[in-house]
């Protein structure tokens, strides 16, 4: 096992709990929905919060996919090791808040998504400027990084996730959700 295999099955680990919490979330979800269908209280899933968690699935796809790209310029030491810990612990935290644990308590989940999606986005933020920080901070990189194009589809991703910190409008959140989602896809898709 090399060194950076060490750190990332951290960092896979905490990263697929992530996803597996989204997961989990969408089922209690589903379940609630399904009852609701058979004569229970009606319960309204919405397009808010799948929107989000597709996103921040995608989201933190790319950030396990930029970790292993970055593999060779990781240099494995404690301070590294707190680094991916609370990385991928910020990932979790976001990922936990995008479903409700108790959907039941909410009529429509797009209550609970006005609720989180600010502190969610402002996580997601903030891992981007580390990754940003961290980057820039690697000689090996950080030419190619400084690009027109490279900043500027940065300075845009931010700026479609501080839109849904700022703004408070349904449609404007469910084309902002799609657009990043969409700008993930044709990344992967290349």
């Amino acid at each position: 096992m090399t060194e950076f295999e060490f750190i990332f099955a951290l960092y896979a680990l905490a990263l697929g709990l992530s996803l597996v919490e989204i997961l989990s979330g969408l089922g209690r979800t589903l379940e609630l929905r399904f009852a609701s269908d058979a004569g229970g209280e009606k319960f309204s899933i919405g397009w808010l919060t799948p929107l989000l968690a597709i996103f921040v699935i995608l989201d933190l796809l790319s950030f396990w996919m930029f970790s292993w790209s970055v593999q060779n310029l990781v240099s494995v030491n404690s301070a590294t090791l707190l680094a991916v810990v609370a990385f991928a612990s910020a990932y979790y935290l976001a990922a936990r808040l995008v479903f409700p644990t108790d959907p039941d308590r909410f009529n429509n989940l797009d209550t609970h998504y006005f609720r989180v999606c600010r502190t969610i986005m402002a996580m997601l933020i903030g891992l981007v400027v580390v990754q940003w920080a961290y980057l820039l901070s690697l000689p090996e990189v950080r030419d190619q990084l400084l690009t027109v194009q490279s900043v500027g589809l940065t300075v845009l991703f931010v700026a479609m996730m501080a839109g849904l910190i700022a703004v408070r409008n349904r449609r404007v959140h469910a084309i902002l959700l799609v657009a990043l989602s969409v700008r993930y896809l044709v990344l992967y898709l290349q």
